[in-house]
């Protein structure tokens, strides 16, 4: 049984179609209808309102909802009209016409799409489609004039029999282009009987237009390429993409040399927050760039805060070892949940050897450097760190903080399984008492800060997580975006009190993934998703005081699980996909360098950039067999980061041993 997926195609509507200037109410109430999920392949229902094209069967896809609004908004379809539409493939377009048009004509030369989608029209009582299996070139001659035409494929040429099937005054519209990557849409118009108006409407990307009046079965010849440059071309550049980006990288030392690598990064240390991206969890690279960057910005440019995608009472047992305070026993070593090797692996160690050693010669701790944790996942640890605390500062709310979060105690360990338990409910079950006891630590912040004012700090912390983290798992099954906007909301408010508690002239770099760290305004996650991230959030905060830098590559190796809680493997990174950033910084040719992206910089090839393109994301979880469709998303990448750093080939990061390793004392936190 197909969930119920109305809320997910209401959003869809509202951000993706009308929220991107779609404003004809035949289209918006006609995509509201349709139910997207039966018109894609088995499995791929979770992503039927995602703004992306889907794989169908015969090698073809479904069309993104954005394409398809926009095509049928600019035919103009109204009621009354008839509509030929080419390229059935899995039905939805089609479908959204009948909802809008008196008949519509389809045709698909895959004769298993045409029965298929033919079947699904009559299982969900769509009564006025005509379905036919031919070449879609050669149009629907009988049924012809057609007021509007739509065309969901791309050819070298608009079809003469498709235009002399027009209506006067029909509309036509259709990808024409002589590369898959190189096509452009246009709209038609008939004027009279030899009169024809053309129209723009920008570079798409559709699978080939195969027919007698398009490209051959065959993959097409130099010449057949060639005919279709006689129609829309884009305008010629005097430099490519490629140039402009080998003309501006500025190249990179070796990582080896993390003094000369950090010293690139000055121009960054006048913002309050640095923030370094990557563009996986498992790449050594990432890792080494940003601790060689991060030792720059604080040994000499007075950063004292680093903080990271991570759970704050992890991190809070690296920040204790690496500031040199009192050990302080866990139930259990940090960073033992999954994906362990994110943090505890030899790169992360390196660099956690290196702050011990930075502080060890700083009396005051103010100048010291901190290492410090933004997310809130790790619930019974936090749990147990504010009982702890107040069981030595005051034993009166400890045993009242016992009470309150003994709600949560069956949860502690799989803290997921207590938002399916809210959904059946049907309230919160938790959330009074944990606030309650946020509330009433933080209203006691000046006599307990008054005891040990870091101590504080890390209780308190805590507190908010476990308030944060019993909303989050709580929400997490209404919806991924109100999830991660209180994810990344809780991050955002963590940066905002350690530089609050560090004092006003306190400077943070923080190490997160690109899509946490770049502007989520200028991506398909903020535009299409409705979705928010710490970059943004810092970018509103702080204007230019917030540096939001990107990492990527090319290809190489990565450390990365097949699925969420699977075993860790070392996987081949597939070349990058041709229309991605990832792919133009490959054709650069420039190995390994950094692209400063700021306005009055390189503003030719910053202007190049700004349309979208694709860009590949890699967390925890790496599907190569479905890559394009799990791991890449649009955005503008000038717009999304100040400065890009790139490494064509990576290598994946070391994953510390499970055992001790000898000769480690006790009171290091990675010494398990």
């Amino acid at each position: 049984m197909l969930p119920d997926l109305t809320s997910e195609r209401e959003r869809m509507v509202d951000r993706q179609i009308a929220g991107r200037g779609i404003a004809d109410w035949h289209v918006l109430d006609a995509m509201r209808r349709v139910p997207r999920e039966r018109f894609v392949a088995p499995g791929f229902e979770e992503f039927a309102y995602e703004d992306a094209p889907l794989p169908i069967e015969e090698g073809q896809t479904i069309s993104q909802p954005y394409i398809v609004a926009l095509m049928i908004g600019a035919t103009a379809v109204k009621p009354g009209d008839r509509v030929l539409d080419v390229g059935t493939g899995s039905g939805y377009a089609a479908a959204v016409l009948s909802l809008i048009a008196d008949h519509v004509y389809t045709i698909e030369r895959h004769e298993a799409l045409a029965r298929t989608a033919e079947r699904r029209f009559a299982e969900l009582g769509y009564r006025n489609i005509s379905v036919a299996h031919g070449d879609g070139t050669r149009g629907w001659p009988d049924a012809a004039p057609f007021d509007a035409i739509l065309i969901a494929a791309g050819g070298p040429d608009i079809p003469q029999p498709l235009r002399d099937q027009l209506a006067i005054g029909g509309r036509l519209i259709v990808p024409v282009g002589t590369e898959l990557h190189d096509q452009r849409l246009v709209k038609v118009v008939r004027r009279s009987a030899i009169e024809f108006e053309e129209e723009d409407y920008g570079a798409v990307a559709f699978v080939p237009l195969i027919g007698e009046h398009g490209w051959p079965e065959t993959k097409p010849d130099r010449a057949d390429r060639q005919r279709g440059r006689r129609r829309i071309k884009p305008a010629a550049r005097l430099r490519s993409l490629p140039e402009l980006i080998r003309e501006a990288a500025e190249p990179l030392p070796d990582l080896d040399d993390p003094a000369a690598f950090g010293a690139l990064f000055d121009r960054f240390a006048q913002a309050r927050v640095v923030l370094l991206g990557e563009a996986t969890h498992g790449t050594s690279e990432f890792y080494r760039a940003r601790a060689a960057i991060t030792r720059r910005l604080v040994e000499t440019h007075g950063f004292t805060i680093v903080a990271v995608e991570a759970d704050w009472p992890d991190a809070a047992a690296i920040d204790r070892y690496v500031r040199h305070r009192p050990y302080h026993p866990r139930t259990e070593p940090a960073f033992q949940r999954f994906p362990t090797w994110m943090w505890r692996n030899i790169e992360v160690d390196e660099f956690i050897a290196w702050m011990h050693k930075h502080n060890a010669p700083l009396s005051d701790p103010k100048g010291q450097a901190g290492f410090y944790g933004l997310d809130l996942y790790n619930l019974n640890a936090s749990i147990q760190a504010v009982i702890d605390y107040l069981d030595k500062t005051d034993p009166e709310a400890a045993r009242i903080a016992r009470e309150r979060y003994g709600c949560l105690t069956r949860w502690q360990r799989n803290p997921a399984t207590y938002g399916r338990a809210v959904l059946n409910a049907g309230y919160a079950m938790c959330e009074k008492a944990v606030v309650t006891m946020c509330r009433e630590l933080l209203e006691k912040q000046l006599d307990y800060a008054r005891r040990d004012g870091e101590s504080y700090l890390d209780a308190a912390q805590n507190a908010r997580l476990i308030a944060a983290a019993e909303e989050y798992y709580r929400v997490m099954y209404y919806g991924r975006r109100e999830s991660w906007n209180l994810r990344d909301q809780h991050m955002f408010d963590t940066l905002e009190q350690l530089l609050a508690w560090h004092g006003q002239e306190a400077k943070a770099v923080v190490w997160a993934h690109n899509s946490h760290i770049g502007n989520a305004a200028f991506t398909d996650m903020g535009v299409v998703r409705g979705q928010h991230n710490i970059g943004q959030l810092c970018r509103e905060r702080f204007g230019e005081d917030a540096m939001l830098i990107g990492f990527g590559t090319d290809r190489g190796t990565v450390a990365a699980a097949s699925d969420w809680g699977d075993p860790m493997e070392i996987k081949q990174v597939r070349p990058s996909h041709r229309d991605s950033y990832e792919r133009l910084c490959r054709e650069s040719g420039g190995g390994q360098f950094l692209l400063d992206l700021r306005r009055g910089r390189h503003e030719e090839l910053r202007h190049e950039l700004l349309g979208p393109r694709l860009e590949r994301y890699i967390g925890v979880i790496y599907r190569p067999e479905t890559e394009l469709l799990s791991h890449y998303s649009e955005a503008s990448l000038p717009r999304q980061f100040d400065a890009y750093v790139w490494f064509e080939e990576t290598s994946a990061v070391t994953p510390l041993p499970a055992e001790r390793r000898e000769g480690v004392p006790e009171t290091y936190p990675f010494g398990l």
